[in-house]
């Protein structure tokens, strides 16, 4: 690879680019499938270009449950392609493409009844490992195994003695999702893919029937730019159907939004030392640990808002409670919670594929509806549509199989852009970060010596950077106050605030916080003490001024309170109004 920082000066040379190249595949959208698509193309020898309208894994992909893994409740869906389409993929990702990133987490599964669920609960937990075991890839995690209640307790003792007769552990993977796509952009502008954020599209460029790129705009000055490109493929999530409508084409996947909400509490609040798994009549409910905090979600339910921010409701937040306290020995209340995400999970209703070179359109789709079905019923298949010569939409799916959707998308782009490159070759390519990682984590010590800083804090740099860690230490050799932790900012450094702007491309308050860091989800007032810290770090490495620093940093605390304001509120019409009002005039755009 070469150079893949995202800097300041590199985004301004890449909108130079946009506007004077051309190139083979414009892909829109910087979130996970997005950024795999960009590096999926770019490492088949492609010119690649990606634009995010707003910042990259700002949307769903910075707000997930964080687990890599299979779906245990897809078993019970009989998707066993998925299951273990989802298990090869968390392999490779373990022990090739980001171990410093992606890292295995044991789960419990408490069980109710003494025979029969452990007898069916068992049986599918070990179809799910044998399934990992046939993808033909190296495991990289141990055997699952049944636990008595006493061995239960011994690893949760958080949990209340007559909600289990005992338990069974099996093992996932967890990565820091925000953290794995950045690295993914960095990796494909790497290998010489154009990458910019805060760039919207706002239309198409076409000849004839063939779309031939796009015009897009700056959030971050106005000025428009129309990008020449053989392909464009829309990779947009939750707004798959409102960027077909702006590329002028007929609706050619239907994107059912289905709001996922997650709890942050303090990782005292609950005594165990393994992830949790309790049942629900809807679905399945994680308590994940998380750094100094557990993860507790996911809800499940439909939305028909502003796509922007799903915002968490009170109802939200009472479903969430009621089932974990079920098997908790300390119930937790509201007053436990220190802060709420959610997240659109774009679920593929349905798909239409134009199969002729000079075909435009798509086939007639019949939209999903509230109550048919359930949006827990819903496959996590992606689907892949090809609107009209030049077009190609890509949606649906999950987090973990981002590579597989990526590799179909760009198979569909050679096809529909009469292009020619070699197969996929990503089940190969190591992240930014990964190289070395394993070599340096061996290294912690010398390295906590060399740069005069603790042993834990190297450790920590090493498991959220990798072999790119040595950058955030160099820059402390030469800038010694940069060592210092961001006050009530959960451990960060102010080395990772500057180095979230000079190589990963963080423009604004919220990118750092939320994103690059998440001291956003880690402190109890959404990171709005850090802020001003943060703020004058980044400050003269964007070439704020006083002026944009207030701007920032009261835009930041309107979107730091805006779970805390609509909480309160019962239903999500509610709540939705409630964000709109608190957000005030800078929303994210779609």
């Amino acid at each position: 690879m070469t150079r893949t920082t995202l800097s300041p000066e590199r985004r301004t040379e890449d909108l130079r680019r946009l506007t004077e190249e051309s190139f083979d595949v414009l892909v829109v959208g910087g979130g996970v499938t997005g950024a795999g698509v960009a590096l999926d193309a770019a490492t088949r020898g492609m010119r690649v270009a990606i634009v995010e309208a707003q910042d990259w894994g700002a949307g769903t992909s910075s707000r997930s449950s964080k687990l890599i893994h299979g779906g245990l409740r897809y078993l019970q869906m009989l998707d066993f392609h998925l299951v273990r389409q989802a298990l090869r993929e968390r392999s490779l990702l373990l022990r090739t493409v980001a171990p410093h990133l992606v890292r295995p987490v044991p789960i419990v599964y408490p069980l109710r009844q003494p025979v029969v669920e452990r007898a069916y609960v068992g049986a599918g937990i070990a179809l799910y490992d044998a399934l990992a075991w046939s993808t033909g890839t190296s495991r990289g995690l141990p055997w699952h195994r049944h636990l008595s209640r006493a061995q239960a307790l011994a690893a949760a003792p958080g949990l209340r003695r007559d909600s289990l007769v005992g338990a069974i552990e099996y093992f996932d993977a967890q990565v820091d999702d925000a953290r794995f796509v950045t690295e993914l952009v960095r990796t494909a502008v790497g290998f010489g893919s154009v990458a910019v954020n805060r760039v919207a599209m706002v239309g198409a460029l076409q000849d004839g029937t063939r779309v031939t790129g796009a015009r897009v705009t700056d959030n971050e000055t106005g000025e428009e730019i129309r990008v020449q490109s053989a392909v464009t493929i829309l990779a947009t999530g939750p707004w798959t159907e409102d960027t077909e409508a702006i590329a002028g084409r007929p609706r050619a996947v239907n994107v059912r939004p289905s709001k996922g909400v997650h709890l942050v509490v303090g990782r005292d609040k609950i005594d165990a030392s393994v992830a949790l798994v309790v049942r629900t009549e809807r679905s399945m409910l994680f308590v994940l640990p998380w750094g100094d905090h557990w993860l507790i979600g996911t809800t499940d339910t439909d939305w028909e808002h502003d796509k922007a921010v799903p915002v968490t409701t009170a109802a939200d937040v009472d479903y969430l409670l009621a089932h974990v306290n079920e098997v908790l020995a300390r119930p937790l209340s509201s007053a436990d919670v220190e802060a709420t995400f959610g997240g659109l999970r774009p679920l593929v209703g349905g798909v239409g594929v134009v199969r002729g070179p000079g075909e435009q359109g798509a086939v007639r789709l019949d939209r999903l509806s509230r109550g048919q079905p359930s949006t827990t019923r819903i496959s996590r298949e992606h689907a892949v549509a090809r609107p009209s010569p030049g077009l190609v939409v890509v949606s649906g799916g999950k987090f973990t199989t981002y590579r597989v959707m990526a590799a179909d998308a760009v198979d569909a782009a050679l096809a529909s852009g009469g292009l020619s490159a070699g197969p996929c070759i990503t089940s190969r390519v190591r992240l930014v970060g990964a190289e070395g990682y394993e070599v340096w984590r061996a290294q912690a010590g010398a390295l906590a010596e060399k740069h005069l800083v603790p042993s834990a804090t190297v450790v920590r740099l090493l498991e959220r950077y990798g072999g790119r860690a040595l950058d955030l230490l160099d820059a402390i050799d030469t800038h010694r106050h940069l060592a210092e932790p961001i006050p009530d900012g959960a451990g960060y450094l102010a080395a990772e605030a500057a180095y979230a702007v000079t190589h990963e491309g963080a423009r604004h308050l919220d990118d750092v916080l939320l994103r690059r860091t998440r001291i956003g989800i880690e402190t109890a007032d959404g990171g709005q003490s850090a802020a001003k810290l943060v703020a004058e770090v980044v400050a003269p490495l964007l070439g704020w001024d006083d002026g944009v620093v207030d701007e920032e940093l009261e835009a930041y605390r309107r979107i730091a309170q805006l779970e805390y304001v609509a909480g309160d509120r019962p239903a999500d019409d509610e709540a939705a109004a409630r964000r709109a009002a608190t957000l005030g005039p800078r929303l994210p755009l779609p």
